[in-house]
């Protein structure tokens, strides 16, 4: 009887003993806490890329201007599909009216025949020419020998002096005035041209071409247009 009395009693202090209360965290700790917990990778696992983001936010930009062409187009979806038919069409009949577009590349300063700054003589790209030649240099040599002959039909007024032309059109000029050498100006430029940017070793045989293209440009003179007949003022 004793020894169940002593277990009741000891029970009863333990069943009366109060639950603990709530963990009571300041704010501050448990806001660093929770974007801590947050960061972790698991909860970003299913989160769009950059690229994605980007993406759908270039869409949507599209889209809300769509929606305001359309809202400002009369007719609504229908009027904006005819407006721009309307637009296409209008392109297209201007670019069959002009005709195909022709691209002018204007020559730079790499593409120039003469890349001096201050012009030389016919003369003096003939000397270079000639001193390229004595050592070997083949292609300075034919590069300075074309540049002798077309400022030679500078100096004679058959070319106009103009800064930035290419080897090509000064011999399509120069074909022009000289027709009997213009296959060989022709020729002369594409050699220029092979040798100068396609990396083609030029040879002595070339550069004896354009020496003796050189003579015979001197030597030619250029065709003249044909005088207008003088009106017959014979009396009737």
């Amino acid at each position: 009887m004793t020894g169940a009395l002593h277990a009741v009693l000891a029970a009863v202090p333990a069943a009366a003993t109060p639950p603990p209360g709530p963990v009571d965290i300041p704010r501050d700790p448990a806001r660093d806490a929770a974007r801590d917990e947050l960061s972790k990778q698991i909860y970003h696992q299913d989160d769009p890329s950059l690229f994605q983001r980007v993406f759908d936010w270039i869409v949507d930009r599209f889209a809300d201007l769509l929606d305001k062409a359309t809202t400002l187009a009369p007719g609504g979806p229908f009027g904006l599909v005819l407006l721009f038919a309307l637009v296409v069409a209008a392109v297209i009949a201007v670019r069959l009216r002009l005709g195909p577009l022709r691209v002018h590349r204007t020559a730079t300063a790499k593409d120039a025949l003469f890349a001096d700054a201050r012009p030389r003589t016919a003369a003096d790209h003939r000397a270079a020419a000639d001193a390229h030649a004595a050592r070997g240099a083949w292609d300075t040599a034919v590069q300075e020998r074309l540049r002798a002959i077309v400022r030679s039909l500078e100096e004679r007024a058959i070319l106009d002096e103009r800064p930035g032309r290419t080897a090509h059109e000064a011999a399509a000029e120069a074909g022009r005035s000289l027709p009997a050498l213009a296959p060989e100006l022709t020729a002369a430029a594409a050699v220029f041209d092979d040798v100068r940017y396609g990396a083609h070793p030029a040879t002595a045989a070339m550069d004896a071409t354009l020496r003796d293209l050189d003579r015979r440009c001197a030597a030619t003179r250029p065709a003249r247009e044909p005088a207008a007949a003088a009106p017959d003022r014979t009396p009737r």
